[in-house]
């Protein structure tokens, strides 16, 4: 994965995406969206001076915080929305002297949340929730960061401990651990957590929509469902009991069982089809052309 990107502007500087990752202690939950802006500018200076401990370089570099905090599956969906929200309020930000900026971009002085700080209400009870972070500037001082930000953050990039203790105190819940990493390591670390979830099969169809969302991707391996990438959006292939029996039914002649495996199939699809569209994949279901047709 490339984690680094340019704003429309040709002007506008390179930036290399990342995430504050919360994992919340068992039972917990954050029920704030977003920090007071004072609050989100303390957590933004101690990220920055963290980043900045292990690779210097980033002290170059603008260090944007949004400091609102997402399912880990906002900020894996196609075209990285969550990162291109944090760039634009970044281009939008008073220019100043031209030195590097520390930024932070949380709720207004009464609380409330604007649009681009808001999560998916369905998705904001996990235990595990990230803040999106950015580092903006010269080109080539980015693509050093961001090379150093990849070979290091996965192993090196536990938070301080004040650096956590703040992010506890401020959004008022309790958390295990606070960890920086990239992009890149997000994704690895949710194909693993797919993987142990039974949901492999699945994750090379998300991974295409991510990195190369003009190609083609399909799942054709019974008795999984049959899905197929392109064009943005998945299709599901509707299977009547018949069509389905001489797919995945082999042998078995227990009516009772091939019904029990037939409803567990159709769960399946609904299970696959809720997870690609907390990714932000439109999902399609279709009916499996007639023989005759």
């Amino acid at each position: 994965m490339n984690d680094r990107a340019t704003l429309a502007d040709a002007d506008a500087p390179a930036c290399v995406r990342g995430l504050l990752a919360l994992e919340l202690s068992p039972g917990s939950r954050i029920d704030r969206a977003a920090l007071r802006q004072t609050e989100a500018a303390a957590l933004a200076s101690l990220l920055a001076r963290d980043l900045a401990r292990l690779v210097p370089a980033a002290r170059g570099l603008d260090a944007c915080l949004m400091a609102a905090h997402f399912d880990p599956a906002e900020a894996l969906r196609p075209g990285w929305p969550l990162h291109r929200r944090l760039e634009d309020l970044h281009a939008r930000a008073p220019r100043g002297d031209g030195t590097p900026r520390v930024i932070a971009f949380g709720a207004d002085a009464a609380g409330e949340v604007p649009m681009p700080l808001q999560c998916d209400a369905s998705l904001a009870g996990g235990q595990l929730r990230v803040l999106p972070w950015l580092f903006a500037g010269a080109r080539a001082l980015v693509d050093e960061v961001a090379e150093a930000f990849e070979s290091i953050l996965l192993d090196r990039g536990m938070a301080a401990a004040d650096t956590a203790l703040a992010a506890q105190q401020s959004f008022d819940t309790r958390v295990e651990h606070a960890r920086s990493m990239t992009l890149h390591d997000l994704a690895a670390m949710t194909a693993m957590q797919y993987e142990h979830a039974g949901l492999a099969p699945l994750w090379p169809l998300i991974e295409t929509a991510l990195l190369a969302p003009d190609d083609t991707a399909a799942l054709d391996a019974p008795p999984e469902p049959q899905l197929h990438y392109a064009g943005g959006e998945v299709t599901i292939t509707l299977l009547t009991p018949d069509d389905w029996r001489a797919r995945c039914g082999g042998n078995d002649s227990d009516c009772e069982r091939l019904r029990r495996r037939f409803a567990q199939y159709e769960m399946r699809q609904q299970q696959f089809a809720a997870v690609l569209g907390a990714h932000g994949i439109p999902v399609l279901f279709e009916s499996a052309p007639r023989p005759d047709a």
